[in-house]
């Protein structure tokens, strides 16, 4: 039997002894990890290297976590995962504003982080496979294929990070059903408390952004008020 692949993790974080914690129990786990002590080492990483995942604290010597997430995601969709020792909510939709995919609080425990890592694997890696089918789901210009995870918008390709692409294929893949904030959280982020109903409204606002053509007056993904969100019932499934 083919052994199977490790995933490749970078982790960002200067405290020392926390990061060698870290990587003794990712690896035990069966990741490689990488060690960055500074935003400027993380992004040198980036660079050189492909990885599955980066876990990247937010206070940083040199480059903030902010920054090097911005960085990062202007040309990649790596899943990022945030660290902050910072429990107010403004600093986790600041992260996630800037791309993130999901975040923990310090202290955390490491079965935790180690199923959120899993969990944003499998939303990134879930229909990578290739197949002879392909299903695609069109509106106008969006297209979306469901099995490559591949987005355009006028035949162009729109990156989208994992958490985005998840909640635009759902929506998508459900058109003309209404969803409020606390049942996406639950179907996509496995999240069931109402303080972080935030988080979609920003993933919204970013796809928007990205796919539709005038944002601030949605065609595709419409807000019901006091309710939720759905995607506009008529759009064209199509099976290649």
């Amino acid at each position: 039997m083919k052994e199977k692949k490790k995933k490749k993790i970078l982790l960002v974080e200067d405290e020392k002894i926390l990061a060698k914690a870290l990587q003794f129990n990712l690896e035990k786990e069966g990741f490689l990890v990488t060690l960055a002590e500074d935003g400027e080492a993380a992004l040198t990483a980036v660079s050189r290297e492909n990885f599955d995942l980066i876990l990247l604290d937010l206070m940083l010597p040199k480059i903030d976590g902010y920054e090097v997430c911005r960085r990062i995601r202007q040309d990649s969709a790596v899943p990022i995962i945030m660290l902050t020792a910072r429990s107010e909510d403004t600093d986790k939709i600041s992260g996630l504003e800037l791309g993130a995919d999901d975040y923990l609080t310090k202290p955390f425990n490491t079965k935790e982080l180690v199923a959120r890592i899993r969990a944003v694997l499998r939303r990134a890696l879930q229909g990578t496979g290739q197949t002879g089918d392909s299903q695609t789901l069109q509106r106008g210009d969006l297209w979306i294929d469901l099995i490559s995870h591949q987005v355009k918008v006028k035949g162009q390709a729109v990156p989208l990070t994992t958490r985005e692409y998840a909640l635009l294929s759902f929506l998508a893949s459900n058109p003309g059903r209404v969803y409020s904030r606390q049942q996406l959280l639950k179907e996509l982020w496995g999240l069931t408390h109402e303080a972080e109903a935030r988080t979609v409204d920003v993933h919204i606002r970013h796809l928007r952004e990205k796919i539709e053509v005038n944002p601030a007056e949605p065609d595709l993904i419409l807000t019901v008020w006091g309710t939720g969100y759905k995607f506009r019932e008529t759009e064209e499934t199509v099976d290649v």
